[in-house]
């Protein structure tokens, strides 16, 4: 039954969808560096958002995502400008540096849906729910589900509008 498994799932269509999506050798070396340096920002994005939600922003979840989120963004643009993408451009930087914020702000919106879905929509907040259970609605919502999301939507807009051209390099 373990052997048959994976070969079941690797006949599934969507599962050819997703590797040849992926390209080749170089798009898959993209995407790695791409979710190493979201780590990266999601680490600094969780920190900042928590501090701020437990701090002087408790009553506003939403404006304590958008600032941890703008600051996980600038960490972004540094580390995928000089590291993830940086086999692409072909833009002049303040042309580049323009097309990344953009596409990083309307991935605010797409990261912070799922929170206010959480929050205005289910209604999941005091005095509806406990504290605690506001507090893990507010952290998967926003940390786990909106993370995800705006990670899909910014490699996508990456790869097509920020960074969309191979270069040459001059090698190091």
């Amino acid at each position: 039954m373990d052997e048959t498994l994976p070969v079941l799932f690797s006949k599934r269509p969507v599962f050819a969808r997703v590797a040849a999506a992926l390209g080749g050798e170089a798009r898959r070396r993209e995407l790695i560096r791409f979710a190493s340096v979201g780590a990266a920002a999601f680490t600094l994005d969780t920190a900042v958002f928590l501090t701020l939600k437990s701090t002087v922003l408790e009553a506003q979840p939403i404006i304590a995502k958008v600032l941890a989120v703008l600051a996980a963004i600038t960490l972004s643009y540094i580390l995928n400008k000089q590291w993830s993408f940086a086999a692409r451009g072909g833009r002049r930087g303040h042309h580049e540096a323009a097309l990344f914020y953009l596409v990083s702000f309307l991935a605010i919106a797409v990261n912070t849906a799922p929170l206010w879905v959480s929050r205005y929509m289910l209604h999941l907040e005091v005095p509806e729910v406990s504290r605690f259970t506001q507090n893990v609605a507010d952290f998967v919502a926003a940390q786990l589900i909106g993370t995800a999301l705006g990670m899909v939507f910014r490699f996508w807009a990456f790869v097509r509008v920020v960074f969309p051209n191979q270069v040459e390099r001059a090698p190091e």
